[in-house]
């Protein structure tokens, strides 16, 4: 892969670097060390749906010997990926549960060696819920998912989203009320297609705004403030309107 491709992922090239993966694991370990990784975020949205083309990285809970960072970074530098291409940082943040493990479900095996597992349906929004980032694409994968298996004639109801939450996190207490109105209002409205457009547009917008801002004033922003931060920056946008 080139390098100015080297920044983001398709479904495509990340089934290549899994298999790769897998047979760079096995060359280190034999057969004796089984591995498993569950896809989360943008990585399992890849894996399961056709409305995400990329991501920009593959989160992913990883059980293995320590030998598999060894792997990752002999694929990364094979294929020219960003140090880090897989990796296991999003269990520092609010998103994670212990939950996962049980509630992910099978996608591929690789070298006879590399199980993959992946988060999907409900239980992705139920994450994606939790994470809420507006200046992300947390929301329009929420109404992604819901339009595509609506497509497939197999929507999720309110009721399967609710159970997710609880079975991940044992409440709604940790979902932000932000997200709550946002599920809430997306399942009375429906429509899910148009919505997509809608929310994709405003999350590149938030974006926008966003990385103007840290421009202005660097290090500024963090995961505490940066929503409170956004709202300023909209308010100040609609008030120069």
């Amino acid at each position: 892969m080139s390098s100015e491709n080297s920044n983001y992922f398709t479904k495509e090239n990340l089934n290549t670097y899994l298999k790769e993966l897998g047979k760079e694991y096995k060359k280190i370990n034999g057969k004796s060390m089984p591995a498993e990784i569950i896809l989360i975020g943008g990585a399992a949205i890849l894996a399961n749906y056709g409305f995400r083309e990329m991501t920009t990285d593959v989160d992913a809970v990883i059980h293995a010997v320590s030998s598999m960072k060894e792997a990752v970074n002999h694929v990364g530098d094979k294929y020219n990926l960003p140090n880090g291409w897989l990796n296991a940082d999003f269990m520092k943040t609010d998103s994670y549960s212990s939950k996962l493990d049980q509630y992910s479900v099978y996608y591929r095996e690789f070298s006879n060696v590399l199980t993959v597992r992946t988060v999907s349906a409900e239980y992705l929004i139920a994450m994606k819920l939790c994470s809420g980032r507006k200046y992300k694409k947390d929301l329009s994968d929420v109404i992604g998912i819901l339009a595509e298996h609506e497509k497939r004639g197999e929507p999720i109801t309110m009721d399967r989203i609710d159970k997710a939450v609880t079975d991940l996190y044992g409440s709604w207490d940790k979902i932000s009320e932000d997200s709550k109105n946002f599920i809430q209002e997306a399942m009375e409205k429906g429509n899910f297609e148009e919505a997509y457009a809608e929310i994709s547009a405003e999350e590149t917008k938030a974006k926008g705004l966003l990385i103007n801002f840290e421009q202005d004033y660097p290090g500024v922003t963090n995961t505490a403030n940066v929503n409170d931060i956004l709202k300023s920056l909209k308010k100040k946008k609609e008030i120069e309107r």
